[in-house]
């Protein structure tokens, strides 16, 4: 069996206030011509399909355009959506019936109940145990080993296991992922990966963007990564992976096939910070027909010069490129109060990073539990709009 494992496209994603459409459709007419070269048996698409869990109905169109062209590239593909933590689950599950028509099967949210709707047969080739986010304190006993354990029951023939799951697993690398600490990316508390259970070929992970296998000696846990970089802290090759396994128990077969970003985001410099001046004097040789996102690292004693942000906007008037922001060395003044912020800086902080820097500033500490409960509580609200 022949798997295209992607995640994390976070369609809609909007940065410093740019419209980033253009590279996000030529990023899927990439992975179309991906699944039309390879054919893999099934396409998984392991969560944060959008940015917000309220997209607009242009982003929506989006994706279903996205997945249309997908089935006609490939037309006997199975193809398996679960629900990131930056999605609804209820809005992914609102047209599963129309989808499942489709060969396009959409699982939202966990039904603890009846765990063989998380189990998809890909045309007796092999199972997918396809599972949303869900926040672990919502689990009942072991679930994970259950659905397993359901999947051996049933596999006769010996034929390949593959689990999807959109989670923060312990041992990862995620020293450059947004919002993250030692065990926290994104408000998702890490666990370690025995506890999703044993008895899978592949675990096709999301959630984290930067593609890794997970070191667990078996080398078959795999994060495939965004597509798309989301942050100029993502400075890594962007992929998706394709995955090939015989028959349950042979060791999977994996290898990356690069996106290209016709928009690179870009930080001057390169690596590390500079001063003022060299910052301007880089954005100045930048070229003026390259297509970019430009992200100046600057190093400052106090403050920032009055202007700087116009007079870097200034300089690039003429060209393609997009200035974005300074991101200054500073981000605290001499008596340990946070720096002010522009609005677009404020505009694109997650609230979990606000609530974090209030709980600081006022002497407290941020700690695993206040970040769950937090994202717990974002998550039922955005959920509760819907209803």
């Amino acid at each position: 069996m022949k798997i295209l494992h992607t995640s994390d496209w976070h369609l809609g994603h909007q940065l410093y206030g740019y419209d980033r459409k253009e590279e996000q459709l030529d990023m899927l007419n990439q992975i179309t011509d991906i699944v039309a070269t390879e054919k893999p048996d099934a396409f998984l698409l392991c969560g944060d399909v959008f940015h917000v869990s309220q997209p607009s109905a242009s982003v929506q169109k989006m994706f279903v355009d996205a997945i249309l062209s997908l089935r006609k590239a490939h037309p006997d593909m199975k193809m398996i959506v679960t629900a990131g933590n930056h999605d609804s689950g209820v809005r992914h599950e609102i047209f599963s019936t129309p989808w499942s028509l489709m060969g396009v099967e959409t699982i939202g949210t966990l039904h603890q109940e009846k765990i063989e709707e998380h189990i998809i047969d890909v045309n007796g080739k092999g199972y997918v145990i396809a599972l949303p986010y869900v926040n672990e304190r919502y689990l009942q006993g072991d679930f994970f080993q259950s659905v397993l354990e359901r999947v051996a029951s049933i596999n006769k023939k010996g034929i390949p296991v593959i689990m999807m799951a959109h989670t923060t697993v312990r041992g990862a690398d995620f020293t450059e992922h947004d919002r993250s600490d030692s065990t926290v990316v994104g408000g998702i508390e890490g666990i370690e990966v025995s506890q999703l259970g044993e008895g899978y070929d592949y675990l096709a992970l999301g959630h984290i963007h930067h593609e890794q296998f997970v070191h667990t000696g078996r080398h078959n846990v795999r994060y495939c990564g965004t597509p798309l970089a989301v942050s100029f802290d993502e400075t890594y090759e962007h992929s998706v992976s394709i995955v090939e396994t015989n028959s349950h128990g042979d060791a999977p077969k994996v290898r990356k096939i690069k996106i290209e970003n016709k928009r690179p985001l870009i930080n001057l410099p390169l690596e590390g910070f500079t001063d003022w001046n060299h910052a301007k004097a880089l954005l100045k040789d930048f070229p003026d027909d390259k297509e970019a996102y430009i992200r100046l690292n600057v190093e400052v004693e106090n403050y920032l010069p009055n202007g700087a942000v116009d007079e870097a906007r200034q300089i690039v008037s003429t060209k393609k490129c997009r200035f974005c922001l300074i991101n200054d060395h500073r981000r605290r003044d001499q008596t340990g109060e946070l720096k002010s912020m522009t609005v677009s800086e404020f505009k694109e902080l997650d609230p979990i990073d606000l609530v974090q820097r209030y709980i600081e500033q006022k002497g407290g500490t941020f700690t695993q539990e206040i970040a769950s409960m937090f994202r717990e509580a974002v998550n039922q609200l955005n959920q509760g709009d819907e209803t």
